[in-house]
């Protein structure tokens, strides 16, 4: 999702503040340069979409803001904590389909699932009602964590009463909730391991990400399926911690460029393209190996301010290797 074009904020009825920390503009590596960046504001919003569910080529199942556009993975929904969504869900497909999130507040008529009638019948609707809080203290002194983090949605209804089929399908999207003061990106991305494909796109065609050296790159990782994989990004390295971005010289998160994450895993984290490497053609790709030979791979395209990438030549996909 490029913000430099279509913005799904505005959608969702977010906005974005102005602070001044410090980010190099030119020179990659020096932090002493102070250019502002955008933050996440306070939440506290009530927020309203509308989500259809349906049938795409080749079998294939999407959720979209309106029909006829559905995509794998499904649209992002981004929230602030404290935020509430009221979802609008419409099914526009032939067999039962439901919602079912990760990571935030739900009552059990939200839960999207045939145990408590909570999905929609072919041509139904039905809204499904999210809530998120900030971080505070129990009455009995204990801490209750936030809502922030990278979660995601799936159906829980097609092929079986757990949604077998409809995530096999491509019923699944991101979600992100952010905390006040969070640094907003420039784009945000998307990548869903399901099984032995990524995103659903067949073997070794990518899906391939745009970005030019300096910008802001949001990625967000998701598992689905039957295998544990291992997300590895080439050149780029982040914080295993909620934002991916160290908070300071004494921040003890590790830094790393390869997780092992399993079915129904999400995390994301900030990397600035092309920091301290420059531009190129950047694989990410699961790093079990069998999994990246047999297609489980793609592109972070970084490109220079003019454009170009220095020594990348699209070529057609590869043929799937047998195995």
């Amino acid at each position: 999702m490029d913000r430099r074009g279509f913005n799904r904020r505005v959608l969702l009825g977010g906005a974005a503040v102005a602070t001044s920390l410090s980010l190099a503009p030119e020179s990659l590596g020096a932090a002493d340069a102070a250019e502002p960046v955008k933050t996440a504001p306070a939440g506290g919003e009530v927020k309203r979409i509308k989500l259809y569910a349906e049938k795409l080529a080749d079998g294939q199942m999407g959720y979209g803001h309106e029909k006829g556009k559905a995509s794998i993975p499904g649209p992002l929904i981004e929230l602030n904590e404290g935020d509430t969504i009221h979802i609008e869900f419409e099914n526009a497909m032939d067999v039962p389909v439901s919602l079912h999130v990760h990571g935030l507040d739900y009552e059990i008529t939200s839960d999207g699932t045939k145990q408590n009638k909570s999905d929609v019948e072919p041509g139904g609707t039905r809204t499904y009602t999210w809530r998120t809080h900030a971080p505070g203290r129990r009455k009995d002194g204990t801490w209750r964590a936030g809502s922030a983090g990278y979660w995601h949605y799936h159906d829980h209804v097609v092929g079986t009463e757990h949604g077998t089929g409809g995530i096999r399908k491509g019923l699944y999207g991101p979600v992100i909730v952010r905390r006040k003061g969070d640094i907003l990106p420039d784009a945000t991305h998307t990548i869903v391991f399901n099984d032995m494909l990524i995103n659903n796109k067949p073997a070794h065609s990518g899906p391939n990400f745009e970005a030019t050296v300096g910008d802001r790159v949001e990625f967000v990782v998701i598992t689905h399926g039957e295998y544990y994989h291992t997300f590895h990004m080439h050149g780029h390295r982040w914080a295993d911690n909620r934002t991916g971005m160290l908070t300071g010289p004494d921040d003890p998160s590790q830094v790393l460029d390869n997780k092992i994450t399993g079915p129904a895993d999400s995390f994301g984290f900030q990397v600035i393209a092309g920091e301290g490497v420059g531009a190129g053609a950047w694989m990410y790709h699961c790093h079990v190996q069998s999994h990246s030979d047999m297609g489980m791979v793609g592109l972070f395209l970084v490109k220079k301010a003019d454009g170009t990438i220095p020594g990348y030549e699209p070529h057609e996909p590869h043929e799937p290797h047998e195995h």
